[in-house]
């Protein structure tokens, strides 16, 4: 495709200017130039919505995002990879953005907490990005992912106490939104601070509702004391290797890291233990190859990934210069948007959508270059191991409502499952308590046998193999007496030849 001839910063057309086309017709979902929203009533169905870009532009279209702002949205999946892994063309530092330079932003902008500019790796470049990136994937690099994936089962069979006598529960409300928190809270070392207000508070201000920025300030508040509780009080945590590492990272800067890896994990580790709950309970041959070896948890977690994955999109990532993308005319300041959900599902990637890609990991879900997800390992664990350790321990569940009443909140960024509920036969609680390992078994006493009636018998056990003769003995038995196979006569202990024995018997060839 040649590079169109148009730029967004030529867009100097503003909703007002625009004439406003009659109810029901097609053009309601177009603003200035014609361009495409991404927000309003025509928006609903952002998945066909890209199909219909990448149908008129392909890999690169140019989209308005709220109060008709200007941008890209990049389709493709080979683009969206060359954009973040182009650092040298393409920054994450919204400060070069052209319409928030020129006061086309306001500062009220619904999106501005996705845009907006913080102290962080990831809108860091150059020798700053390396210090705060290594500190975060240095304290990543101390975590103990067998003593994790322990804590994470203990976890799922303490949330499905909470509801297993019931026989019903929402897998949403009551497990997806709760382990990665729990999980979370313990990786950082404030497991006292988990509880529902935190989860509620998450998933507020995540929604952006008129509490949010309380919401907000809750978690920051419980930060902020971990971070101070740390620097005088260290422990074997995420957040005591991140106030001890060579970096030297300020208290600002390891509350709001702390923050990042808090929300983005949980926010996504939710969504995507959601989804892959969904998939196995309303698509019978998933929950057939997961039932019947097929398929592992690990491998539908990363199905998940390519089908439906946690963040759809992220904004954004700004030109540097000007440039071409997926035959665009990309300008310097041109905001764009990394299009995670519609790269995954690519054409030139994937052509038949109902096709697995069991052992690929080659989906956007994490990103990619220089501001790749760091905690990715931390999410597949949360979701493998949670999901592994639900379905063990609720093997009859099913959905409890049909397929089409599911509901979602769909955003520019990601889209989350409302309810998900489900129905199992009622169980008693499990004793969480418990260390997660075999108990040691008791000394053994030579000799004796554990009978099939409970009793133990001082008779000696034989270790001869079983034959037809001994197998006849065993079952006739009389009943309630101690099952023992016959014991033969004791043979008497043969002498050791002597010297001159075993050297003619050498001699011989015997």
């Amino acid at each position: 495709m040649t590079p169109e001839s148009h730029s967004l910063t030529d867009m100097d057309l503003t909703a007002a200017d625009a004439p406003v086309p009659p109810p029901g017709c097609p053009a309601h979902g177009l603003g200035p130039g014609g361009v495409r929203r991404l927000y309003g009533p025509e928006a609903e169905d952002l998945g066909a919505l890209y199909e219909e870009l990448r149908a008129e532009h392909g890999a690169v279209a140019p989209v308005l995002i709220h109060d008709d702002v200007p941008m890209w949205v990049v389709l493709g999946h080979s683009e969206n990879l060359h954009m973040v892994r182009s650092p040298s063309q393409f920054t994450r530092d919204s400060r070069t953005w052209t319409p928030l330079n020129s006061g086309r932003i306001k500062p009220d902008h619904p999106l501005t907490p996705h845009f907006a500019w913080q102290p962080i790796c990831s809108y860091a470049e150059g020798d700053e990005h390396l210090r705060l990136r290594g500190a975060v994937t240095g304290a990543m690099s101390t975590i103990d992912y067998r003593g994790l994936r322990r804590y994470i089962n203990r976890t799922t069979q303490a949330l499905v106490n909470r509801f297993c006598e019931e026989g019903r529960a929402d897998l949403v409300g009551r497990f997806a939104d709760h382990l990665p928190m729990a999980v979370m809270c313990e990786v950082l070392g404030m497991a006292d601070e988990y509880n529902d207000r935190i989860v509620h508070a998450a998933r507020d201000m995540l929604k952006g509702t008129e509490t949010a920025i309380a919401s907000n300030q809750y978690i920051v508040d419980a930060l902020t004391r971990l971070t101070a509780r740390r620097r005088t009080q260290p422990e074997d945590d995420f957040t005591t290797h991140l106030v001890n590492h060579p970096a030297r990272l300020t208290d600002d800067e390891i509350r709001e890291h702390l923050r990042l890896v808090l929300i983005a994990a949980y926010e996504a580790t939710a969504n995507l233990i959601a989804n892959v709950l969904r998939v196995i309970l309303t698509d019978p041959r998933f929950r057939a190859q997961l039932n019947g070896g097929q398929m592992t948890v690990p491998e539908a977690v990363e199905q998940s990934l390519w089908d439906e994955p946690p963040f759809s999109s992220i904004l954004g990532y700004f030109a540097k210069q000007d440039t071409e993308l997926g035959g665009q005319r990309i300008r310097k300041g041109d905001g764009l948007l990394f299009g995670i959900a519609p790269g995954n599902v690519d054409p030139r990637v994937r052509p038949d959508l109902s096709a697995g890609m069991q052992g690929n990991r080659s989906h956007l879900a994490f990103g990619g270059g220089p501001h790749e997800c760091p905690g990715q390992d931390i999410g597949r664990a949360i979701a493998d191991t949670g999901i592994d350790a639900l379905l063990t321990r609720l093997p009859d569940i099913q959905l409890d409502c049909a397929e089409d009443e599911l509901r979602w909140t769909a955003s520019i960024a990601s889209r989350h499952l409302v309810e998900l509920p489900v129905r199992f036969e009622p169980r008693p609680p499990q004793d969480v308590r418990q260390r997660p390992a075999l108990r040691p078994l008791p000394a053994q006493r030579p000799g004796w046998l554990i009978t099939t009636t409970g009793r133990q018998s001082t008779e000696p056990v034989d270790d001869r193999p079983f034959t037809p003769d001994t197998v006849a003995a065993w079952s006739v038995a009389p009943e309630g007496a101690a099952r023992t196979l016959p014991v033969p006569p004791a043979a008497a202990p043969q002498r050791r030849p002597g010297l001159w024995r075993r050297v003619l018997r050498w001699w011989r060839g015997d």
